[in-house]
C-alpha cells in the first residue's frame, strides 16, 4: 500500500478526472475524516502534489462553509509552452519547481520519460555544485534552454 499522501492524490486526482466542471470543491476537515488523518496532512498533499508547477490552481477559504478548490489548468493552447514556461521559471528556480515542471511535461506528453530523466539530472542539486543564488540562476537558465531546444518542434 502507498503513502496517506498518495492514496490522497489519487483519490483527488480521480475526483478531478470526474468533474464536468474541470474542478472540485472539497472541506480539508471531511477528507481528514475520511483518510483518519490530520487536515495538516491534507495541506502537505495540496502543496506538494497540486501546486500550479504541477499544473493545478488550489483555492482556499477559511470559515463555516470553507473549502478548498482544485482545478486543473492544461497548458494555454493559445500562448506558447515555451514562453510559458520560461515566464514561469524566470531568472531563478529551485529543483523541487523545476522537477514539477518536468513532471508536468511529462504527464502531459509533452516529454518521453528518458528526456525528462535527462533533464531532471541536468538540474539536480548534485550536478550543480554551486551556493546559492547562483545555483537556482543556473538551474533556470539550463532548464530553459533544454526546454527551448527540446519543444521547438511541439
Amino acid at each position: 500500500m502507498g503513502s496517506i499522501s498518495a492514496l490522497i492524490e489519487r483519490y483527488l486526482k480521480d475526483m478531478l478526472a470526474g468533474s464536468e466542471s474541470g474542478h472540485i470543491e472539497i472541506q480539508r476537515n471531511e477528507l481528514a475524516v475520511k483518510f483518519s488523518c490530520v487536515p495538516s496532512q491534507i495541506n502537505y498533499v495540496l502543496s506538494t502534489r497540486f501546486s500550479i508547477e504541477r499544473g493545478y490552481i488550489v483555492e482556499s477559504r477559511r470559515g463555516g462553509g470553507g473549502y478548498v478548490r482544485i482545478k486543473k489548468v492544461p497548458f494555454s493552447e493559445e500562448l506558447n509552452v515555451i514562453q510559458e514556461i520560461c515566464n514561469f521559471v524566470g531568472n531563478a528556480i529551485a529543483e523541487q519547481p523545476a522537477r514539477g515542471i518536468i513532471d508536468r511535461l511529462g504527464s502531459e506528453g509533452v516529454l518521453s520519460d528518458r528526456e525528462a530523466a535527462i533533464i531532471k539530472t541536468a538540474i539536480s542539486r548534485q550536478v550543480l555544485l554551486l551556493g546559492l543564488p547562483a545555483r537556482d540562476q543556473l538551474r533556470a537558465n539550463i532548464l530553459k534552454n533544454i526546454l527551448i531546444t527540446v519543444l521547438k518542434d511541439c
